[in-house]
């Protein structure tokens, strides 16, 4: 199957268009028909040995939500404290989240038995199912975006915290819990660097060619 550059042009306008949402999201419900398509795209990413390792968990309920975001609050001020002065004030100020406010919240798992002990392509690095379920992440992530949907992932909370909210088996691994809805604006850039936080690296600087290199060419 060949993409056309319509197609193509698609495809990169997405990529450049996602976002990590926090807080401009909008009560209005995800409809069902649109659910399923962006689970769909997360379904279909690359897994090691094909073992598709993740499972998704759709949370609406908001008492679930308020465990979550309670669990976000406290890894939220342990991560405050390790930053000083100025920074720190800066990042208590950032909007990090958006549990309550979007109308779903997706947890995407990985299932490290799936598929047996033994898994083509895992047995040099064991990891490599965790990257697998990463892969569907980012797929749900643009599916997303090409549906006009906001997206947040919320990384800082303790994965205890989602076993206990959402009853995750001891052996399943909490990858990703995300904010899904629909937003009031997308933003022209990431929020971190439209608020100085850090700027985007310029992509001449992180290529090699032929090993990693540790002095300027010339």
């Amino acid at each position: 199957m060949q993409i056309n550059q319509t197609e193509r042009d698609a495809v990169y306008k997405t990529i450049f268009a996602r976002r990590d949402v926090r807080g401009e999201f909008l009560p209005d419900p995800v409809p069902e028909e649109v659910l399923h398509r962006i689970l769909t795209a997360a379904h279909h990413a690359p897994s090691v040995g094909f073992m598709q390792p993740w499972d998704f968990i759709l949370v609406r309920d908001p008492t679930v939500k308020r465990r979550i975001k309670a669990g976000f609050e406290t890894a939220h001020a342990q991560a405050a404290a390790l930053f000083e002065g100025e920074r720190r004030e800066r990042y208590r100020r950032l909007k990090l989240e958006g549990i309550l406010e979007a109308p779903i919240g997706i947890c995407v798992t990985c299932d490290r038995s799936r598929s047996g002990p033994v898994v083509i392509g895992r047995t040099a690095n064991p990891e490599m199912d965790l990257y697998s379920a990463v892969c569907a992440v980012q797929n749900l992530w643009l599916a997303a975006r090409a549906e006009n949907l906001g997206t947040g992932w919320v990384s800082i909370v303790h994965r205890q915290v989602l076993h206990d909210a959402l009853g995750i088996p001891p052996a399943i691994v909490p990858v990703a819990y995300l904010c899904i809805g629909y937003v009031s604006t997308f933003h022209e850039r990431p929020e971190l660097e439209e608020a100085g936080w850090l700027p985007r690296l310029d992509l001449d600087t992180l290529i090699h060619h032929d090993g990693w290199r540790t002095t300027e060419p010339g």
